[in-house]
């Protein structure tokens, strides 16, 4: 028994049938049969967030599961969301020549594992704190255009990719407000759930000496991200200048920007590479529409964070996760008065975990809390080129139109703008 919430052009070219289902669900708990699906119902796209390298459908599928050890079936319940290819062309061509698709879906299946794996081996299990914040992973397809390759799960030759999550919504986390941006606690949950990514995979190569790029040849490459960065910033720089002509009191500011606009690529370009012996798996596209977030009332950190969209994974340096966080997402009062105290946070957690792992990132490392916001200030520019890329999200919202002049004023001031020490 099935109920389509909403139409939509996503399901209609691609049914979620209940045969479709049940291989999920046979899948998800490895088995090959005792499964009837009683309901499940299909909602096109997502209440939280922006996302427009994938077409989603939400699915809430109730069915009964045979369990041996109660002697009869019990009624279960699972809240899925299904990622597709985009049905629109221009979309679908950008997220399948930058395998953007590909990407997420490796990051599941092979860098997460590895994550865990690793965490279990190195890190005491009395270490609670170390939470591994990313939805579940139940089901993934992957065939390349052209690729007549069949799969168990049978779907259109229109669909190419399929990659099917944990709705974290069922667990009572929600998107945050781009407009009113993200609170200090629920900031300071993503700095948490970034730095365990981080943390494990600088173990993972150190502790088992591996070398990232090598292992996950599908990261996001540093001259492939950087064409890809490279042509949303030639479709948003113009924008921005129109809109900050029509601004008072900001000529410098566009002054430097004309400045550095023919010096894009060749910034994106340096800023992506990492510095070693600080690479490590990055999200790269951390800002608060690929977050969701959870109140914790019986928790003294009050917000718990899981972090979404992986398809710009990239080997890269980690403040680059931490610039684009702080001057896309939150208040420019937030910004102003608590940088320093999270960037605190974002090391002493670091720090921490790494010397969890036996690595001591300042005497094995020789790195510093000096040394990070050194690299905090140079990948700033960096975070402000990809916001600059995606600046239509801002124009016309006034609050975040306000919050984008801030940032280009400070970043004026304190000499950002002015490329000195950047190439």
């Amino acid at each position: 028994m099935s109920d389509t919430e909403e139409d939509s052009t996503c399901s209609d070219s691609w049914p979620i049938t209940e045969d479709w289902l049940m291989e999920v669900l046979k899948k998800h708990h490895e088995v090959r049969s005792g499964i009837k699906i009683t309901d499940f119902k299909v909602k096109q796209g997502c209440q939280d967030g922006v996302n427009n390298l994938s077409d989603i459908l939400s699915v809430s599928v109730v069915y009964d599961f045979e369990r041996e050890e109660v002697g009869g079936g019990v009624q279960q319940s699972l809240d899925i969301v299904i990622k597709l290819l985009p049905q629109d062309p221009f979309s679908r061509y950008f997220v399948t020549e930058a395998q953007f698709d590909l990407r997420e879906i490796k990051f599941y299946t092979s860098i997460l594992p590895d994550l865990m794996a690793f965490q279990e081996q190195y890190i005491p299990k009395e270490v609670g704190d170390m939470v591994i914040s990313v939805p579940t992973c139940f089901y993934t397809q992957y065939a390349p255009i052209g690729n007549n390759t069949t799969t168990s799960l049978s779907s259109p030759d229109s669909t190419e990719s399929i990659l099917v999550l944990e709705d974290m919504r069922s667990l009572g986390y929600k998107g945050a407000n781009f407009t009113t941006g993200l609170s200090l606690g629920q900031t300071e949950a993503a700095i948490r759930a970034i730095v365990t990514i981080h943390a494990l995979s600088l173990g993972l190569k150190i502790k088992k000496k591996v070398d990232l790029n090598e292992k996950y040849p599908f990261l996001f490459q540093t001259t492939r991200a950087t064409e890809s960065y490279q042509q949303l910033v030639e479709q948003g720089m113009p924008q921005l200048t129109k809109f900050l002509e029509q601004k008072h009191g900001f000529e410098n500011e566009l002054k430097a920007l004309s400045k550095i606009r023919p010096k894009t690529k060749l910034l994106i370009e340096t800023l992506l590479q990492p510095i070693e012996p600080m690479g490590l798996i990055t999200h790269t596209d951390f800002w608060c529409n690929n977050l969701l977030f959870r109140s914790e009332p019986d928790d003294e950190r009050t917000d718990s964070c899981t972090i979404l969209d992986w398809q710009m994974v990239t080997y890269s340096r980690p403040t680059n996760d931490l610039a684009l966080l702080l001057i896309s997402s939150i208040p420019s009062n937030t910004r102003r008065q608590h940088t320093s105290r999270l960037l605190d946070l974002y090391y002493g957690a670091l720090k921490s975990y790494c010397l969890k792992m036996d690595v001591d990132i300042e005497a094995d490392l020789g790195y510093s809390r000096n040394k990070m916001e050194c690299e905090y200030r140079q990948s700033l520019l960096l975070a402000l080129l990809l916001c600059i890329g995606s600046v239509d999200i801002a124009i016309g919202n006034p609050t975040a139109e306000q919050r984008l002049l801030d940032v280009l004023r400070d970043f004026y001031e304190e000499g950002i703008l002015s490329l000195e020490g950047y190439i």
